[in-house]
């Protein structure tokens, strides 16, 4: 599982990275979850008013 900033729904606000405990989340451009650096600790799903992150299955 992974996690990925739905754009359609992300205002921007900055939230999401400011609670990021590894700053896995580029706020450069779209904002964008770096895979190789989340930890899955779910900050940012938790702090996003807009639910603009989402959980994934990878395979």
């Amino acid at each position: 599982m992974e996690y990925i900033i739905v754009k359609e729904k992300c205002s921007s606000c900055g939230l999401c990275a400011d609670v990021c405990p590894v700053e896995a989340i580029s706020q450069i451009g779209p904002y964008l979850i770096d895979r190789q650096l989340c930890i899955m600790c779910g900050e940012c799903l938790n702090e996003c008013p807009c639910m603009a992150i989402a959980p994934v299955q990878t395979d």
